[in-house]
């Protein structure tokens, strides 16, 4: 290999690749409550850069009732794009969507939408139905046996995952923050959830 060739192996080697992790937190369940505290720490360790999604104007009452659901993804939705406007996502190298309940809606619209859809992969903690509505790349999902916005054992989560190809860990006993009534249990449950958690992160798209 003569010198230049060397040179410009050493420069591509050297280049700093931009990596960026969004944070879509639920309602309620912000970024500092420890599936999203520990997945935002996991991906800075790894060199992403960190932007939360900071969310505000919920209803209230909205489990069971359509209407506000809408309108709480509505929200979700119109405050993480005007968030999201500001940044160039195709100017980036690897783009993780971390998201929360009602943010994995808005993670997986506007990764549906996005022009850097086959860069952006999404981590979808504790999804919902409406998530899969859209057509987005590569993703994990987490759901608890116990968690009644998905309907608790009857939840559709697990089948549309395999139908579409999402690995997706069942926590048992767990509820919508993928908590149960143990707390030593949860602990390693969470322990868990983060390892494949890293795991996925490390992976190369």
């Amino acid at each position: 290999m003569c010198n230049c060739d060397q040179k410009i192996m050493r420069e591509y080697e050297m280049k700093e690749t931009k990596k960026l992790a969004v944070i879509f937190p639920g309602i309620g369940y912000t970024a500092d409550k420890p599936l999203l505290y520990y997945a935002r720490r996991i991906a800075a360790e790894q060199g992403y850069e960190i932007m939360t999604i900071p969310y505000s104007g919920f209803p209230k009452k909205i489990r069971g009732d359509q209407k506000r659901m809408e309108e709480s993804f509505r929200i979700a939705l119109d405050q993480s794009e005007q968030r999201l406007a500001e940044e160039d996502l195709c100017a980036y190298d690897d783009v993780l969507f971390i998201g929360k309940s009602i943010g994995t809606i808005a993670a997986a619209k506007i990764a549906s939408d996005s022009p850097a859809k086959e860069k952006i992969r999404l981590i979808l903690f504790t999804p919902l139905k409406e998530t899969f509505a859209f057509s987005f790349g590569k993703a994990i999902a987490f759901t608890g046996t116990d968690d009644p916005w998905v309907g608790k054992e009857k939840s559709p989560v697990p089948g549309i995952c395999e139908e579409k190809g999402i690995p997706c860990t069942i926590v048992p006993n767990a509820n919508h923050s993928l908590e149960s009534k143990d707390s030593f249990s949860d602990m390693k449950e969470l322990y868990r959830v983060m390892k494949e958690t890293d795991q996925f992160i490390r992976e190369k798209r």
